[in-house]
């Protein structure tokens, strides 16, 4: 998966969001069985946690109590130039059976959001990438998350089957040091053309208010806490180095 430039700031250009441009939206069936998952759950980095526990409930979290979210990733924020890095975060998806290791990402030299690659064997094809520009995943504001479609020898990469994903599916940021959940449900999902990247408004809707305008991400509209997972989708054009499609599922905070 090769990220776009956006028409922003180089802030907005890191997004690898902007893959998902002005598509049609995909409605999701809601799924009737219950997925169990043991109780055990990147943004600014200097994002620190909350002491008070969120509610919880199969409903969005919208209140003035502070939510719990992971503890800040580094002792300081590092810039977006910086090279990407493993944090103590996991991401969990129950219904695809996915349990990955997160590399926190920033841009590349040419500006864009980091999609770390490699040989075949390298592990970034099987770990999801978190946009340290976007929010620390809990805060009310919009923290987004890309993974490969595949691997260099066209074996399912870690976001692979995020499209099997459906209304309400659970998806869950564990902080490995405090054991921490922070869980979404998703609520829908939409398949972007290539063309249609950088366009500024599906932009925000991947990345939250504030990065792709160059600034820090921001208190989202609604008072929610939202979460972006970011992949290829379509088919492979070898003119472009790249699929023809971007796949962008939404989920909202629940607990």
């Amino acid at each position: 998966m090769r990220p776009l430039a956006s028409t922003g700031s180089t802030v907005a250009t890191l997004l690898v969001a902007a893959v998902l441009l002005a598509g049609s939206a995909t409605q999701l069936p809601t799924r009737t069985r219950t997925v169990a998952w043991p109780a055990t759950g990147s943004a600014p980095a200097s994002a620190s946690a909350s002491t008070e526990p969120a509610a919880a409930g199969s409903r969005p979290t919208k209140s003035h109590v502070p939510l719990a979210v992971p503890a800040a990733m580094a002792a300081q924020r590092l810039p977006l130039s910086a090279a990407f890095a493993p944090v103590p975060l996991e991401l969990r998806i129950p219904s695809l059976g996915l349990h990955v290791s997160v590399l926190a990402v920033g841009m590349n030299s040419k500006h864009v959001m980091d999609a770390p690659m490699g040989p075949a064997a390298s592990p970034v094809w099987q770990q999801a990438f978190w946009y340290r520009g976007s929010a620390m995943p809990g805060l009310r504001s919009t923290a987004l998350f890309a993974g490969h479609i595949d691997d260099p020898l066209g074996r399912p990469g870690v976001f692979a089957d995020i499209d099997k994903l459906r209304k309400g599916d659970l998806v869950v940021v564990h902080d490995t040091r405090s054991g921490l959940d922070v869980r979404f449900a998703v609520t829908t999902a939409t398949s972007y053309p290539l063309d249609q990247t950088t366009d500024p408004a599906v932009l925000s809707r991947m990345y939250g208010t504030g990065p792709v305008n160059g600034k820090a991400a921001q208190h989202s509209v609604d008072g929610l806490s939202h979460l972006t997972l970011v992949t290829c989708a379509g088919t492979f054009d070898n003119g472009l180095g790249t699929h023809n499609r971007r796949l962008a599922v939404f989920a909202t905070r629940i607990a």
